[in-house]
């Protein structure tokens, strides 16, 4: 009896357990929409306004906003982004609402008297900030797309202000460093979101933003021209003004947001579509997905030596080609057909050792100047499909976490410091990752490159990924690894987001990968004996992301890399449903 008994128990272990270890983690699963990003409440706000009849866009735009109340390390309205739109019938468009260069702004206005770079002048302060576009780039592509009136997208974040929201222990952790740390030189910015009282935040404190509430409710009722044109822009006019920076009201109305076409490429019988200059996004990544599409990596493996070697010459490739080529298209004439061309790629990967590292100073020396600071790394991605298919891919940023570190006085906003992705001395290309090189130089106006890398994989016309990352130079290394899971390996969407992660940015000449899930020890081994200086450690980007599934089946994967992520479904969640 008893052994029958043992039995019995046995077998119903053995199915119980074997249900569990074949149910994979896909992510989550919905046929009603989904909204993924970095930060739960802006998700969900997302979310809510889907669920009130929104389409994509009206729920894109509506995270943008929330994001800029409960992610203030890269959410933003006092900085800028890329949008990728495609419609349910398969039309393509993008939004660049990137900053742009105060009218006032120099060739050398950050080079010291002693001839150096002065990194601290786009690091934090007055002279950091270009003119924010999101929230003009928000408006037109609510304007193009979107069905719920204006005020009922802004409305979730302006109540997340108002009312206030739960901070998480992540969000914690950064204020009191922020706080205590670059914010404390900047009073605005200390009233802003320094805790009531004194003392530090912690887990479930209870955040209210008023100033920024009332900014956004401004926004709301009146349109993008409050904080172009009206109340905002005297503001920001007026801080920047007694501060010492550059931004003034005309720089404020002057701004345009640009929709701009969509680069498009193609890797065995997948479509990449993704952002064209003035980022640097699209152009890199297709040409590094051209490089390594007759290399047949699948059959050379995952994580070994020989994959991510070639994986890494093609980036090398890639961004010293960004280094020369990539700046504002308004400015510049940028070859973008020739660096996206499979022949061009051909002629690229005729360089490639497959057993030895090559020399990035060898293959740069027509444009390196100095042989003896990586982008900061403070942005955001989402990705959003509704019930009838309409998909947005966004990334956006305020620069460096926290940007300038300058919050307007009365707004409540925090402007970035983008102008440091501006090549800061004119000719001075080196070794240490700074570049010089004429495209993407200083001028009034003038939109500076990016790495923004807002994605979408599609296969015979239909959607197989929305994907994107933060990261700064690191984003597009994250992107097309993500991609090469999907398009090379034949990974699913949870497991290209997992995949382990690497970056070679041409200069300096070093790579990066991820410790935990990355290669083992011999593969590192070998890659160092290939002549490629290794860092195992860290980690990189946060990919937000959706994958169809080849049965159709949507799901939201966010990104187990940060905490704070969240892939929520439509639903009356947020603040709105109340208002």
């Amino acid at each position: 009896m008893r052994h029958r008994l043992f039995l019995i128990l046995l077998a119903l272990w053995v199915n119980t357990t074997a249900g569990v270890i074949g149910q994979q983690d896909l992510g989550v699963l919905s046929k009603d929409g989904l909204v993924v990003c970095t930060s739960a409440p802006a998700c969900d706000a997302g979310a809510s306004v889907m669920a009130q009849g929104g389409n994509a866009v009206d729920a894109a735009v509506a995270t943008a906003f929330a994001l800029a109340v409960t992610h203030p390390a890269a959410g933003n309205i006092g900085g800028g982004g890329f949008m990728i739109v495609r419609t349910p019938d398969g039309q393509l468009t993008g939004f660049d609402y990137r900053e742009q260069a105060p009218l006032k702004a120099t060739r050398t206005m950050y080079v010291g008297k002693d001839g150096q770079i002065d990194g601290s002048l786009t690091r934090a302060g007055y002279l950091a900030p270009g003119v924010p576009g999101a929230v003009r780039g928000l408006a037109m592509a609510h304007a193009r797309f979107g069905t719920l009136p204006w005020k009922d997208v802004v409305m979730p974040g302006v109540l997340l202000a108002e009312q206030g929201f739960d901070i998480s222990p992540a969000l914690a952790r950064g204020l009191n460093r922020e706080i205590a740390g670059p914010m404390a030189a900047f009073p605005a910015s200390v009233a802003a979101y320094g805790k009531p009282g004194g003392g530090e935040w912690a887990a479930g404190d209870r955040i209210v933003l008023k100033d920024l509430g009332k900014t956004l409710r401004a926004i709301a009722t009146d349109g993008a021209d409050a904080f172009y044109k009206g109340w905002i822009a005297d503001a920001i006019a007026a801080d920047m003004k007694a501060n010492g920076g550059l931004i003034t009201k005309e720089d404020l109305a002057k701004y345009v947001a640009k929709e701009r076409v969509p680069l498009r490429g193609t890797y065995k019988d997948f479509e990449i579509v993704s952002m064209p200059p003035v980022s640097s996004g699209g152009v890199a990544l297709i040409e590094m997905l051209n490089i390594l599409e007759p290399m047949d990596l699948k059959s050379k493996g995952l994580l070994t030596a020989e994959a991510l070697h070639l994986q890494i010459e093609a980036m090398r490739r890639a961004y010293l080609d960004r280094a020369r080529h990539v700046g504002d298209p308004d400015f510049v004439t940028v070859p973008v057909a020739m660096l996206t061309s499979k022949e061009y790629a051909r002629k690229v990967a005729a360089s490639i050792d497959p057993s030895k590292a090559s020399s990035s100073l060898d293959l740069g020396k027509d444009i390196v100047t100095v042989t003896s600071a990586q982008e900061p790394d403070q942005t955001t991605h989402y990705s959003v499909i509704d019930p009838a298919g309409m998909a947005v891919t966004t990334t956006t940023t305020l620069e460096g976490s926290y940007g300038s570190h300058v919050v307007v006085k009365g707004a409540g906003f925090l402007l970035n410091n983008e102008m440091g992705d501006f090549n800061r001395k004119p000719g001075e290309t080196s070794v240490r990752g700074d570049v010089g090189t004429p495209a993407n130089l200083i001028d009034p106006g003038k939109r500076m490159i990016s790495s923004m890398t807002p994605t979408m994989v599609l296969r015979q016309g239909k959607l197989v990924m929305l994907t994107g990352s933060p990261g700064g130079r690191t984003i597009i290394n994250t992107v097309v690894t993500i991609v090469l899971g999907v398009v090379e390996y034949g990974l699913n969407g949870r497991e290209a987001v997992d995949l382990a992660r690497m970056h070679h940015q041409w200069l300096p000449d070093r790579v990066s990968i991820e410790k935990d899930t990355g290669p083992s020890a011999e593969v590192l081994a070998k890659l160092k004996s290939m002549g490629h200086e290794i860092t195992a450690g860290g980690r990189q980007g946060d990919a937000h992301s959706i994958w169809v599934a080849p049965d159709g089946a949507v799901y939201g994967i966010n990104e187990k890399r940060t905490p704070d992520g969240k892939a929520s479904v439509p639903r009356l969640t947020s603040p709105a449903a109340g208002r």
